[in-house]
């Protein structure tokens, strides 16, 4: 097969030899560890929690499948990257399908579309790193009030959950208690004083709310996590503008490694405490291709975004490419020569770069089902359903049995860290996206300085349009199930475009075994049931 059918910029003086031990291969690791950030953070944190609190554990063969089948494709269209130098949206403007001329084919137009929704998901997680601030200080008295009633409920939720286990335990014959401690339960009276006195001073002034209408009343939202969210978006914006490839890959390995071996231990230790014990007959049913109980529209619909959006997501398959090249795969590998050694040094760093891959799903596909198992095995046995008005605070209950009073501060500390990373590396994976879209579409030029020059601007204004999508919609949950929904049907245009690199533009030293050719296929299949069941609910609730 011939040369890839692209401009190919790079330098021959740029080439480096690949490194052939574990020790150098494990040196030049980096860009999964980078998405793995990206990853681990509303996906995992809230949409897979919430998947676990809604479905219990009957959907944990779904998140291991969404987390692992998607690496084939990854790894595919990575590989079109060594081989051209060509980042992703330029490489996914050259798939066939229709197009207007000059300005990009129907992958970058719908790629605008996900991008848009993702910007949501974006807003949603600075909301959420603006809900731990808040949790950890108030800026106002009406956030103050807001979160004393917020604690009062996750302690009645917490105290919910411990009685629920207790007489579970007490009906299977066990005696261990789920708490040892003495529960300050606030009834149901103390709460519902709280909330009128709160809507007679922020809200609605009627005075006789009955326990019932309560209920049903949504508290008047204190400003307290959007005005948090400010500083944050500024700080971000200024360290993307200054900070380098080096210093986004150190920052975001930290954070997330952190907050997953401290969630695992919680999800270990909660295995060791007898009360609290998960029974293997839950684990083989988690595992056994079943779907949760009630409705079955409404859980192919929570089953579907949820996988679209965990793992490696669409916005993840597509941003990959780009840290690849940054890190310096592509370059290393130099200009396509046809010689032997050309070969030689491309299988080399397509080596390094499907480490890399297979490292960062071990990653966060442990975090995932940290995450799944732990809405799974607290929230769901006491059918509690976090809400974006105290999500936050009612995820932190999922940490008490093991960590007990160290609990809500172990996971706002975990909390911010993996929010915090994801809304980082993602700004910045986005400015660079976004700066490739515009060549692609023929609004700025290709040229290395245009497009850093253009990457720097919008990493610096990213995160402020994050901030005020939030602050115009501060809804948490829904702008991330948007977000998964979108990348859920895009997914089956990148399967497609995968093949199309396969099939048509792989080049003979780079060409997979049989094997993997299996498993690309798998993925392939995955990801078209994915889109198109995403597709279809989605089309009927518009309809219905």
């Amino acid at each position: 097969m011939s040369k890839p059918k692209t401009i190919d910029s790079r330098s021959a003086d740029a080439v480096h030899e690949p490194p052939v031990h574990w020790l150098g291969i494990l040196s030049h690791l980096g860009p999964g560890l980078i998405i793995a950030a990206s990853i681990v953070g509303s996906g995992e944190l809230i949409a897979t929690t919430i998947t676990g609190a809604k479905a219990g554990l009957s959907l944990l063969w779904l998140i291991i499948l969404g987390c692992v089948i998607k690496v084939f494709a990854q790894i595919e269209i990575g590989r079109f990257t060594i081989a051209s130098g060509t980042p992703t949206l330029s490489a996914l403007n050259q798939v066939p399908g229709p197009r207007i001329p000059g300005r990009g084919n129907w992958l970058i137009w719908y790629w605008f579309f996900m991008w848009f929704c993702s910007i949501g998901q974006l807003g949603a997680i600075v909301g959420g790193v603006g809900q731990t601030l808040a949790l950890v200080q108030p800026m106002t008295q009406q956030g103050r009030e807001f979160q004393e009633i917020a604690t009062l409920e996750s302690q009645r939720l917490l105290g919910q959950v411990i009685a629920k286990v207790d007489a579970e335990n007490t009906a299977s014959g066990k005696t261990t208690p789920a708490s040892t401690e003495a529960q300050a339960m606030p009834t149901l009276d103390e709460i519902a004083a709280k909330q009128r006195n709160y809507l007679q001073k922020y809200g609605n002034s009627q005075a006789n709310w009955t326990d019932a209408e309560l209920k049903t009343v949504p508290l008047p939202r204190p400003w307290d996590d959007r005005l948090w969210a400010i500083p944050v978006a500024v700080g971000t914006s200024l360290m993307l503008v200054y900070g380098g490839y080096n210093f986004i890959q150190s920052a975001a390995t930290m954070m997330v490694a952190i907050f997953t071996l401290v969630t695992m231990g919680n999800v270990v230790g909660l295995q060791m405490l007898p009360a609290w014990q998960i029974p293997m007959k839950e684990w083989i049913d988690g595992l056994s291709f079943g779907l949760p109980k009630g409705d079955l529209g409404q859980s192919f619909a929570m089953a579907f975004a949820t996988v679209g959006i965990i793992g490696v997501g669409a916005a993840e398959l597509i941003q990959y490419p780009y840290w690849c090249i940054e890190k310096g795969y592509a370059k290393s590998t130099g200009p396509y020569d046809g010689t032997e050694a050309w070969g030689k040094r491309a299988r080399g760093w397509l080596r390094i770069m499907k480490t890399d891959i297979w490292v960062s799903m071990i990653i966060y596909t442990t975090a995932t089902i940290g995450f799944f198992v732990l809405g799974a095995g607290i929230l769901h046995r006491a059918g509690i359903q976090p809400q974006d008005s105290n999500l936050l605070q009612t995820l932190s209950v999922m940490y008490k049995p093991v960590l007990g009073s160290w609990a809500q501060v172990t996971f706002l500390l975990g909390a911010f860290m993996v929010l915090y990373s994801t809304f980082y590396v993602a700004n910045a994976s986005h400015s660079r996206t976004f700066s490739d879209a515009l060549n692609v579409v023929g609004l700025i030029d290709g040229d290395e300085v245009t497009q850093s020059k253009w990457v720097r601007g919008l990493s610096g204004l990213f995160p402020m349009l994050c901030l005020l999508v939030y602050w115009l919609l501060p809804q948490v949950a829904w702008l991330v199930f948007l977000s998964g929904s979108a990348q859920a049907i895009m997914l089956p245009m990148l399967g497609f475009s995968a093949l199309y690199f396969r099939y048509k533009r792989c080049l003979p030293e780079l060409k997979p075994s049989k094997l993997f050719d299996i498993g690309l296929w798998a993925s392939i299949l995955v990801l078209f049931i994915i889109g198109a069941a995403t597709l279809f609910l989605e089309t009927q609730k518009f309809f219905l």
